[in-house]
């Protein structure tokens, strides 16, 4: 089983191309499982399967597992990585249309590393959403991308470069499953450093734990921001543990017209799974 390892601003994953493997799709969360854990393994915040489409419009499908095998909608670095390696093996051109379990994305090759996609548009908007959480009271928002929506919770978090993953994983982890979320939510914690600029860190779920940048709960930060009056919505720069994201919202109003994310990729090696743990049929 052939596989390649990428990663978009320290958000890392592993694709298999299955239109090449033809393995069984019930094998996806458990090859996921075993392939993500780190030491064990490959390691990975997730697996991207690519598919044939099913709809006439996409390129290819991309199917998402987290690391946790569960199934994700869809996810935005991950998106930007699958365009690169759809473009390098020449299953689409400059423009890529992907297939998600979330809606189809839209992405363009920038330069060899930088890809921009249009995330799946906001099926969900609620700005002023607070919850309380551990005892400390978040005067959030909460965003869900895509039909079915990727849910995300956005909580302001003044001093958020001075702190660490672990002064805040209780409370992300509180959050995550907070009763307020009806399917959990990715929850990111923001703090706005100037104009146009922002600092974020996500607890994912899936991951259960945080990741060093996540696209989609990005995305939804800045809009959120952007319908609030805190940020202009363009090119507003993402400061996140592994590197800088940009997103762009075009609105007419108060109505999204598209959510834009742009970001570097990093292919960091392509090999055969021999991993003796994985016990598929063959």
């Amino acid at each position: 089983m052939r596989f390649i390892k990428m990663n978009g601003a320290g958000n890392d994953f592993l694709i298999l191309n299955n239109i090449e493997e033809r393995l069984d799709h019930r094998l996806f969360p458990a090859i996921a499982r075993t392939l993500c854990h780190r030491r064990l393994s490959i390691g990975a915040d997730g697996l991207m399967v690519i598919e044939r489409p099913s709809v006439p419009d996409a390129d290819y499908r991309m199917l998402f597992y987290n690391s946790d095998g569960s199934e994700g909608e869809m996810c935005g670095n991950g998106a930007r990585c699958i365009c690169r390696y759809g473009f390098e093996k020449g299953l689409a051109g400059d423009v890529q249309r992907v297939e998600t379990l979330s809606g189809l994305v839209t992405g363009r090759r920038i330069d060899r590393r930088n890809y921009r996609i249009r995330l799946t548009d906001p099926s969900v908007i609620r700005l002023d959403y607070p919850v309380q959480a551990k005892g400390v009271p978040c005067q959030g928002s909460y965003v869900e991308l895509g039909d079915p929506g990727l849910p995300h919770a956005v909580i302001p978090c003044p001093g958020l470069a001075g702190k660490t993953m672990d002064d805040l994983r209780e409370l992300g982890k509180a959050l995550r499953w907070h009763p307020a979320y009806p399917k959990g939510a990715n929850v990111n914690f923001y703090d706005i450093t100037g104009p146009d600029q922002v600092v974020e860190l996500t607890y994912e779920r899936g991951v259960e734990d945080f990741t060093l940048a996540c696209g989609t709960g990005t995305g939804s930060t800045v809009l959120a921001l952007t319908l609030l009056g805190k940020v202009s919505g363009r090119n507003v720069e993402v400061s996140v543990p592994g590197g800088t994201l940009t997103v762009t919202v075009d609105r007419e109003g108060a109505e999204v017209k598209a959510l834009w994310l742009t970001g570097p990729t990093n292919i960091v090696c392509e090999g055969t799974v021999l991993d003796e743990d994985l016990l598929l049929p063959y």
